[in-house]
This record gives structure tokens, C-alpha cells and sequence, in this order.
């Protein structure tokens, strides 16, 4: 409702019924004037519409609880409060007409200071409530706000960290935004799947696709002639390298336990790190678990992480062309990989070609 002058409609098919409300009204309020429902229905629904209806209830054609219904099933104006005004004065006449939304009810003949202090309570009770909305509208938009900043402080950190962690490992390039984007397409294309389902809903996904970038954040604690040396690790330094998987897990344990709530990313994100080198038969590292065992977010990035290894081009290795690296993968499925997963991939394998094209080197 504006600063001016609050507007009325007031709606009796008798024009002297009319004449007598509006030389009440008219000195303090707005006030514009309808013989029928139809009409009074047409500038209800006009720009600005009536701060507040007094409506007649015994009109012909269309009675008061008709046009009542009518605004109350239009969405521009079924917030406008409505006064019924009638010559009727049973108990039930009154409750039926509360029942179907009116405001409050009026007797004929109307008593002046009546009219008055019941049009200036509601109209006060609309501009509380209208007040009370628009804030309300303003605290929605500011708190939207204020969580995509959130959220955006979030993915840059994220970012900043994985980053910290590829400083280390030059040759990865693209390697983290298109593992973020596998594992994104494998989660979308299981999450109708039984056994997937109850894991993989919208929420837990995005926060899946956010710690993805995580996984290798445990190569900060490998020392450079290990994780730079260009020919092949001996045994003793390879052991040294799978300590990234532990080293990981264990500094995003830290930040979980500075935290003073869960996050649930930071969960995820803990058993990415720690488990995306596990296989479905038992023989990775560095907890050797097999199956089920292995956490859902860790058996996605398993595939993503090895998919991406093998269409890139290393010192110790030349890039396989997309199509090997399919048929490597599908080798592995029930080996190194979740069958179900695998599965996903070949299902969605376009994409993945497209991702790695898309985030090329």
C-alpha cells in the first residue's frame, strides 16, 4: 500500500447504498464505486487495485460470496480484504461468509462510526502485513545473497587449494576441472540407479562435483624428487608416493575438525582423497578395501581420475586415444572398478569425450 491515500472499492447494486458509504468514506479514503460483481471484479483486478472491498452480499446476477470466490482464486487479488456489507444479520449468514475469506462483516443500516472503525483496523492490518511481506521479500533475496557468496568463497577456496596441490604437479594442467565434470556425469547418470539413489541426490552431488577437486591435495606432502622425478618410481619411492592418498584424508580431517559444524563437502572430499587409488577387488591402497566397502564419491573418482590419466599425455607415457581408454576402463570394470559404474561411463562416454575436448591441455 502507498504513503497517499488508501483506496476502496465498495460494491452494492443500490445507488444509494453507494452514495451513503462513499460521503462516509470519501473525506479520508479513495474511494471508487460498483453496481455489479462483474464490474467490481474488473477493477479489482485493474492496476493499483483497492487497498480494501466493502461488497454487498445480496446482488443480483452475482451475490457477494461468488465475487469473494472469484478474487480469492486470483492470485492479483486474493490478498485484497474484503468487508461483506448485508442486510442479513443471522449467525450463520455471518459465520458462512468469514468461512469463504471476508475480513469482517458490516450490518445494514450502516452505523457511521462502525464503518469507520472497521475500514481504518483492517486497512492498518493490511499495510502491517504488506510491511511484513516486503520484508520478508527482502530478507529471501538477501539471504539468497548472501549463500552465493558464500558458496562462491567456498569454490574459490576449494580451487585455491587444489591449485596449491598442482603447483606441485605441473603436468595436470586441466586435470582438476575435468575430473570435477566426469564425476559429475557419472553421478548424474547413477542417480536413478537402486544402488546409488540413496546417495546420490541433488545436494550431495553438487557437493560431490565441489570436492572433487580435492583428491590429490595430499601430493603437497610428497617430496620433489619423488613426485617430479621424470623416468619410473622404484618400489621404495612409489610406497613414498601413496602416502598422498593418507596425507590428504588426514588435512582434511584437520579443517573438518576446525570447523565448528559438519560440512558435508569436506566429508566427501575426505574419502575422495583417501580412497580414489581403492579398487572394487581389494588390491589398491592404501586401505585396501574392495566392493561396497569403497565409498560411493571414491569409486567415481576412481574412474575419472584414471579415465583422464590415460588420454593424457605423461613423461612415462604417451596419450591413449579416447576409444582405448573406454576399452582399458571396461577391462578393469569388476577388477579396478565398480561394475555399476563403469557401466555410467560407457553409458555417457560421449560426454566424456566431449569434457576432455571442452577442458583440453
Amino acid at each position: 500500500m502507498s504513503n497517499s491515500q488508501p483506496s476502496i472499492l465498495i460494491v452494492d447494486d443500490t445507488p444509494e447504498n453507494l452514495s451513503v458509504l462513499g460521503e462516509l468514506l470519501q473525506p479520508t479514503y479513495r474511494v471508487r464505486a460498483a453496481t455489479s460483481g462483474r464490474r467490481a471484479l474488473q477493477i479489482a483486478r485493474a492496476a493499483p487495485p483497492p487497498d480494501l472491498i466493502l461488497l454487498d452480499v445480496m446482488m443480483p446476477e452475482m451475490d457477494g460470496y461468488q465475487v469473494l470466490a472469484e478474487l480469492r482464486a486470483d492470485p492479483a487479488t486474493r490478498d485484497i480484504p474484503v468487508i461483506f456489507v448485508t442486510a442479513m444479520d443471522a449467525t450463520e449468514d455471518e459465520q458462512h461468509g468469514l468461512e469463504c475469506g471476508a475480513v469482517d462483516y458490516i450490518t445494514k443500516p450502516v452505523r457511521p462510526a462502525i464503518v469507520m472503525a472497521r475500514v481504518h483496523t483492517h486497512l492498518e492490518l493490511k499495510r502491517a502485513r504488506d510491511i511484513l511481506s516486503d520484508q520478508n521479500v527482502y530478507l529471501e533475496r538477501e539471504v539468497a545473497r548472501r549463500m552465493a557468496e558464500n558458496q562462491l568463497i567456498q569454490q574459490l577456496s576449494i580451487h585455491a587449494l587444489a591449485r596449491l596441490a598442482e603447483t606441485r604437479d605441473p603436468e595436470t594442467g586441466n586435470h582438476l576441472r575435468r575430473t570435477q565434470e566426469y564425476v559429475r556425469t557419472l553421478a548424474r547418470g547413477l542417480q536413478d540407479h537402486p544402488r546409488f539413489r540413496h546417495f546420490l541426490d541433488n545436494k550431495t552431488i553438487e557437493a560431490l562435483a565441489q570436492s572433487a577437486p580435492l583428491h590429490d591435495i595430499g601430493k603437497v606432502g610428497i617430496p620433489d624428487h619423488i613426485l617430479l622425478k621424470p623416468g619410473k618410481l622404484t618400489p621404495e619411492e612409489w610406497d613414498i608416493m601413496k602416502t598422498h592418498a593418507e596425507l590428504g584424508a588426514k588435512a582434511i580431517e584437520q579443517a573438518e575438525k576446525d570447523s565448528a559444524k559438519p560440512v558435508e563437502f569436506l566429508a566427501i572430499a575426505k574419502q575422495i582423497a583417501r580412497h580414489h587409488h581403492e579398487k572394487w577387488d581389494g588390491s589398491g591402497y592404501p586401505d585396501a578395501l574392495s566392493g561396497e566397502q569403497i565409498p560411493i564419491a571414491a569409486r567415481l573418482m576412481a574412474l575419472a581420475d584414471v579415465f583422464d590419466a590415460l588420454i593424457c599425455k605423461r613423461v612415462y607415457k604417451e596419450a591413449f586415444p579416447p576409444d582405448e581408454a573406454r576399452r582399458i576402463i571396461v577391462e578393469g570394470s569388476g577388477k579396478h572398478f565398480d561394475p555399476e559404474v563403469v557401466d555410467a561411463f560407457v553409458r555417457d562416454f560421449d560426454t566424456f569425450v566431449a569434457i576432455a575436448r571442452a577442458y583440453a591441455e
